[in-house]
């Protein structure tokens, strides 16, 4: 086996930045969602049911989209529609197929909440940078994400 590459620095430092703005900025934007009674995760699901078709989604693209295993998911959506926010319907074309669906207390809820957390990732992540650097950061984050779906 050949030795490892180690990081450079400069590499060092790029890496732990990332990792450091990740952990810090998702955790800024779990507690201003705590108000809400939120977490990013259930955010991240509202967001995307509200986006999607009639306000549903099969369960294994809700995964995918969120990058969650579809156990994770299931037990998250449960924590849902215990709140009244989401149910769960099954697909009529596929037996083993389940939809997660947005209820009208979902509907209203990210409603509510969008204008709120928008302000905050505004305030602390893009505002913070120029539009040359958000087009950097996407350039380059783009295709290491695209890679990094492709090994799911």
């Amino acid at each position: 086996m050949s030795a490892p590459r180690w990081l450079s620095p400069a590499e060092q430092r790029a890496w732990r930045t990332q990792l450091a703005l990740h952990k810090l900025l998702m955790h800024r934007l779990d507690r201003e969602l705590q108000e809400f009674s939120l977490t990013v995760n259930d955010y991240e699901i509202l967001v995307n049911l509200s986006e999607s078709p009639e306000r549903r989604m099969r369960m294994s693209d809700l995964a995918d989209a969120t990058i969650q295993s579809r156990s994770r998911l299931s037990h998250q959506i449960s924590r849902m529609e215990a709140k009244g926010l989401v149910m769960r319907e099954d697909c009529h074309d596929d037996r083993r197929g389940t939809f997660a669906v947005l209820t009208d207390e979902g509907w209203e809820t990210i409603q509510r909440v969008a204008p709120f957390h928008v302000a905050g990732v505004r305030e602390h992540f893009v505002d913070r940078l120029t539009d040359d650097q958000l087009e950097t950061i996407e350039a380059a984050y783009a295709p290491i994400v695209e890679q990094l779906k492709k090994l799911r």
